[in-house]
């Protein structure tokens, strides 16, 4: 039976979350004054009078007045510089030192005696005003002014909640790998909720000293000439950091405007709605106290009334969304199986709602498919994978591999294709993957510098970025920097640990992981091959056929594996174009059988002539990279009894082989099945005797069909109906097509016909802007929101910024906006916005397969155009930490290969007629981009060589083997030498 989920909480959270936040202060327990306070006050006043009275004092009586009795500018300037010129110059700075300072104390300690506002900020005087203000705070703390002086102390009876809340959040969010620990932090939680319950009890009896007037309100205006308000902007404005949105969330959450709308994670905020806001926000634009506030007109003033009284009655009704802390459970000690072996079990964790600060965009697909978008490991290897087929096609087609297709644009998806990539690209966490695999990898060169073996591992766990492994047996203290987890079978590394790791030389240790589902948040990987026998998977056919696809394709294209192969039974004939090198696909199961026995047969011979005792013991000695990789087999079709009989033999030894076997059945009763699992039409995988119930992976048929398509779109190997060299976007070339807006890419990022946007936003909109160029089919905004924001981002920030750019990019003179919307929903541009990289295949294509295939003036007037764009590499000057969405990105490969052709064409345009020069400037031209496209430098060579000139040509095969270091020049290029200049090999060694 899968196990029961609690969800019950103590009524003291429940009172908790119903407290008033931000407007009743709770009692301040009042504290003593201590002999201590005193001396620190006394300490205080001397040095204030020594610095404020004893400087100026001694400063007259030692040096004096520093400034010369009469004002003339020029014989100060014809004086001889001296010692006393010296002295006095450090005279005067140290007298404007100290009216800088006395301004400071004067200023703090106003601010201190009358209570009100905060103290002003005296210009350039941080460390000599936060100096003042100890000095002050310390004088003044035995005095009634000190509680409204320091913020910290006056601010320590309405705190209560803001201590509570990250305590409860925190006992939410963390994974709760540790029982005891859970029980600790729950129960901080539950006594830190009573007392708050207590508070609000107390207040509402008339023990609190707040007014409802004492509450800040802000009213939210119309656009006029502005952009429209976002939380975050608001934020920004009122509390001094944006990132304090959600506090604003939380106190406005589902309570009724005046227009009768409320505030959800999915909508903007609109004019004339009323934000109440935290207690230490402050500005011009903030309603404090309606009643008594003329500029309020009274129309807003009772609206302001009736919002503030829906507050309370929201917040007792449950509203106010505090976080709920849910009652811990304590899973039992992993079972041991009939054979003594040790079953995964999940961390001991409790079992929370999914953190209430993530991105609300999470909650919504926006129409991509939700199976990917659910599954980060998959999708990131998926689109690596993409991309590098993607990339492999490229230049294949630019050296010639497939004829007839050189230049080749990459398809453009359309449909569910179309929708996979957007979801891989939305769902995809490569940081993840990189994670998992140089933790893995470091994990593995530790114990090898130890000489310890790889202990065998039966799952690891992903929660919040700590990896968790789970171990077949205690292997004793785990190397630095992991530690125990909850027993002596799990090791653990947290997250910040793991990113101090670098790229290991060293064979991946566990390649047999895989994702199967989500607990929890944490997120469960099987290791397949360490399995003592098989594992079967029970469900209805359809469930159990999208459990494998899953399987099948994260296995295929995953980052922490070097080599395996993957044999498919029974279904995904269709996926082998995923990675054709690692799977493969076989008719039924007579033939599984055979390919496996004896696959089996030479796996222990190998084992035994080698010495080792497994596979793991192998991975970790001289022949790691060559030898031991993982056999994962997938059968899916459910075998006759005989069959399973023998795969049930072959199973038995297969861990210690590196062998993994998945195999499904309809009844779920399977000859030697180690581990059961069952999928349910809910999605649900089940494992009721390892204490599992996870939301399992899936790869739908539909999906299947859709990533499969993105895959053999790209195939370099594909038939003459391929794609074609045609761009997806051509502008018009001539002086009639002149854009409004211009960006200059192809090198330092800049921006022609629109005004630079002011503030902190600029760069961000720069890289919007960007991102869309680069994609003139268009781009989904759940795309868009996770190149810029790969942490998550809420959906109102999300169309805060996108309004943003679109009155940043404004309107053609038609009136159309020049950021649209296209049917599918995804944002495009206008044809009036136009970059130098469309400008650049524009002239490309009309030169060679437009107007300039008939005439050669023509032709060359393009060329030499499009040549004159090239300033650079892609967006060459972009700064540090931004601009990561380019490593999903083939352009980066597509611009070299596209400015080589150019130069490549130019060169040939010129040479016909004899003019070698010109072909050389062409050449380096188009080498300042691609300077490691081999095809140019075989041009440049023939085209120095027909100057006549052996120096000249000396000179450049001097630099190519320079730019070639250690590796040597290429076979092909040392070939061309050989031809060009048979002595080079001694003429470099002579000028070298």
């Amino acid at each position: 039976m899968p196990r029961r989920r609690s969800s019950s909480s103590s009524s003291s959270t429940d009172a908790g979350s119903a407290a008033p936040r931000n407007r009743t202060p709770q009692p301040v327990r009042v504290r003593r004054r201590t002999f201590g306070d005193f001396v620190k006050a006394f300490l205080a006043l001397v040095a204030l009078l020594v610095l404020v009275v004893g400087v100026p004092l001694a400063l007259a009586t030692a040096a004096g007045w520093p400034l010369p009795s009469s004002f003339e500018p020029m014989e100060w300037l014809r004086a001889d510089l001296s010692v006393s010129t010296f002295l006095d110059i450090l005279t005067f700075v140290v007298w404007l030192a100290w009216a800088q300072f006395t301004a400071c104390v004067l200023v703090e300690m106003k601010a201190a005696l009358s209570g009100v506002g905060v103290p002003g900020r005296v210009p350039g005087a941080g460390p000599s005003q936060l100096l003042a203000r100890q000095l002050v705070a310390a004088l003044l703390l035995v005095g009634a002014a000190a509680g409204s002086f320091t913020p910290g102390l006056s601010q320590l009876g309405q705190s209560l909640e803001g201590n509570q809340r990250p305590t409860v959040a925190a006992a939410q969010q963390t994974p709760g790998i540790f029982a005891q620990q859970q029980e600790r932090a729950a129960g901080a939680a539950a006594a830190l909720a009573e007392q708050a319950s207590h508070a609000a009890a107390h207040a509402d009896a008339g023990g609190g000293t707040a007014k409802r007037g004492d509450t800040k309100f802000y009213r939210i205006q119309p656009p006029e000439g502005r952009h429209h308000d976002s939380l975050w902007e608001i934020a920004e404005r009122h509390l001094g950091d944006g990132r304090r949105y959600k506090e604003i969330f939380d106190l406005n959450k589902d309570r009724i405007q005046p227009d009768g709308s409320r505030l959800s994670e999915a909508s903007l905020i609109r004019p004339g709605w009323i934000m109440e806001m935290p207690g230490d926000a402050r500005g011009g634009d903030l309603v404090e106290m309606p009643d008594e506030a003329p500029e309020v007109s009274p129309e807003v003033r009772q609206q302001i009334h009736d919002y503030a009284e829906t507050g309370d009655h929201a917040q007792a009704q449950g509203g106010g969304g505090a976080a709920h802390v849910p009652v811990p459970e304590q899973r039992p000690a992993p079972a041991a199986d009939d054979a003594g072996h040790r079953q995964p079990a999940a961390p001991d964790r409790q079992h929370a709602a999914p953190a209430q600060d993530a991105p609300a965009s999470s909650t919504s697909s926006f129409g991509l498919p939700e199976a990917l978008l659910a599954a980060p490991l998959l999708a990131a290897g998926l689109l690596g994978a993409l991309g590098h087929r993607r990339r492999q096609a490229l230049w294949q087609s630019a050296f010639g591999g497939i004829g007839g297709r050189r230049g080749m644009e990459p398809p453009t998806p359309t449909g569910d294709a179309q929708d996979a990539q957007d979801a891989l690209l939305v769902g995809a966490d490569p940081e993840g993957v990189r994670l998992l695999d140089r933790s893995l990898r470091g994990l593995a060169a530790a114990l090898t510098a130890e000489s310890r073996p790889l202990p065998t591992v039966y799952a690891a766990w992903l929660s919040n970025g700590d990896l968790h492994l789970q171990l077949a047996q205690p292997s004793g203290k785990p190397p630095a920097p992991w530690q125990l987890g909850q027993d002596q079978t799990f090791w653990m590394l947290a997250k910040d640990d793991a990113e101090r790791y670098e790229d290991a030389d060293t064979a991946a240790p566990y390649p047999g992981l895989v994702s199967l589902g989500t607990m929890d948040d944490s997120r469960l990987l099987l290791n397949l091959e360490s399995v003592p026998g098989i594992v079967s998977l029970s469900g209805r056919e359809e469930d159990r056929a999208a459990v494998f696809a899953s399987v099948a394709a994260e296995l295929a294209t995953n980052g922490w594996s070097d080599r395996m192969t993957i044999t498919l039974v029974g279904f995904g004939e269709d996926l082998t174009p995923l990675a054709p090198n690692r799977l493969r696909h076989l008719d039924g199961v007579e033939a599984l059988l055979e390919t496996m026995e004896a696959e089996t047969r030479q796996r222990r011979g190998a084992l035994g002539a080698a010495g080792h005792d497994s596979v793991l013991t192998g991975r970790t000695g001289p022949a790691q990279h060559t030898r031991w990789a993982p056999h994962l087999v997938l059968l899916a079709a459910e075998p006759s009894a005989e069959d399973a009989l023998r795969l049930a033999e072959l199973a038995a030894d297969a861990s210690r082989l590196g062998i993994g076997y998945l195999v499904g059945t309809g009844s779920g009763d399977l000859p030697g099945a180690a581990w059961e699992m069952e999928i349910t039409g809910e999605g649900k995988l089940l494992a009721p005797l390892l204490g599992l119930e996870l939301d399992a992976q899936l790869l739908p048929p539909a999906q299947q069909r859709a990533v499969v398509e993105l895959f053999v779109e790209a195939d370099p190997e594909r038939g003459p109906d391929g794609p074609g060299n045609t761009p997806p976007f051509l502008v018009d070339i001539s002086e009639q097509g002149r854009p409004a807006v211009y960006a200059r890419l192809v090198g330092p990022y800049e921006i022609i016909g629109l005004d630079t946007p002011d503030g902190e936003r600029s760069a961000l909109l720069h890289e919007a802007l960007a991102l869309l160029l680069l994609h003139r089919e268009g781009v989904h905004p759940r795309v868009l929101s996770s190149a810029l924001w790969p942490r998550g981002v809420t959906d109102d920030v999300r169309e805060a910024l996108v309004e943003r750019l679109r009155t940043w990019l404004g309107t053609d003179p038609d009136g159309t906006p020049r950021l649209g919307t296209d049917d599918t929903g995804r944002l495009t541009l206008a044809k009036s916005v136009v970059s130098d990289l469309d400008v650049l295949r524009s002239l490309y294509h009309e030169a060679t397969q437009g107007r300039g295939v008939d005439s050669r003036a023509v032709r060359g007037r393009l060329l030499t155009d499009a040549l004159v764009l090239v300033r650079g590499p892609l967006l060459a000057d972009r700064p540090e930490g931004r601009y990561r969405w380019l490593t999903h990105e083939i352009v980066d490969a597509q611009l070299p290969l596209l400015v080589a052709d150019t130069g490549l064409a130019l060169c040939e345009f010129h040479l016909e007629k004899n003019r070698a020069e010109k072909a050389i400037e062409a050449l380096n031209a188009a080498l300042r981009t691609a300077p490691a496209d081999e095809r140019l430098w075989h041009e440049l060579l023939r085209a120095t060589h027909s100057l006549g000139d052996p120096e000249r040509l000396t000179a450049l095969a001097a630099d190519l083997v320079g730019r070639s270091g250690a590796r040597g020049l290429p076979p092909r290029t040392e070939a061309l030498l050989d031809e060009l200049l048979p002595t080079w090999r001694d003429a470099v060694a002579a000028a070298g």
